[in-house]
């Protein structure tokens, strides 16, 4: 199996989490992996992202535009800004769900995340959009999110590990009080 898969989201929003347990499992199996994570202004809400290169002769941990088999978006400008890296026939998993970017919240550009959810449809052969609002609502936590996408993600076929993969995961990198949330979380059926 090869993958490449991209995360993309703001900070705050579990990115880096999620490409961690997507590492785990993938490593638990026992599969060649490389990361590399941009996390730059994430504290203030600026874009994080993540290249995970999963499978043998990998030897790069960044992707080339064009190349993604999968993007997992957590806000849909991000995910846009992403579709570059999308390879032909490529999936994207996307939260509909809108983090305000910095430069429209102090008035320098106008940003509307169904606009850009469209785009996403316009432009994509395998998307799978995700209604992460009410889930975290029905779960009681915003902070699911990142699993939420990551079950979607493994729903999909497209991440190339089984829920069992990455239930390892949660169960190996996330704090012992949160386990059965986001195990709920990873299960839950969230596609629009």
């Amino acid at each position: 199996m090869k993958k490449n898969i991209i995360l993309c989201g703001v900070g705050g929003q579990g990115t880096v989490l999620a490409s961690r347990l997507i590492a785990t499992a993938a490593m638990r199996k026992g599969l060649p992996i490389r990361t590399a994570e941009t996390i730059g202004m994430a504290q203030r809400g600026g874009s994080v992202f993540s290249h995970i290169r999963i499978g043998e002769g990998v030897s790069s941990p960044l992707i080339a535009k064009g190349e993604a088999d999968l993007i997992i978006g957590f806000e849909p400008g991000e995910t846009v800004r992403m579709l570059p890296y999308l390879r032909q026939g490529g999936a994207v998993v996307v939260s509909r769900a809108p983090v305000m970017p910095v430069s429209a919240m102090i008035g320098k550009s106008a940003y509307c995340a169904e606009d850009m959810v469209q785009y996403l449809r316009d432009n994509t052969e395998n998307l799978t959009v995700v209604d992460g609002s009410r889930a975290a609502e029905e779960l009681g936590s915003t902070k699911i999110l990142n699993v939420l996408l990551l079950g979607a993600a493994v729903k999909s076929g497209e991440l190339g590990l089984d829920r069992e993969d990455v239930e390892e995961a949660i169960r190996d990198r996330v704090p012992d009080r949160f386990v059965d949330m986001n195990l709920k979380a990873l299960r839950m059926e969230v596609k629009e």
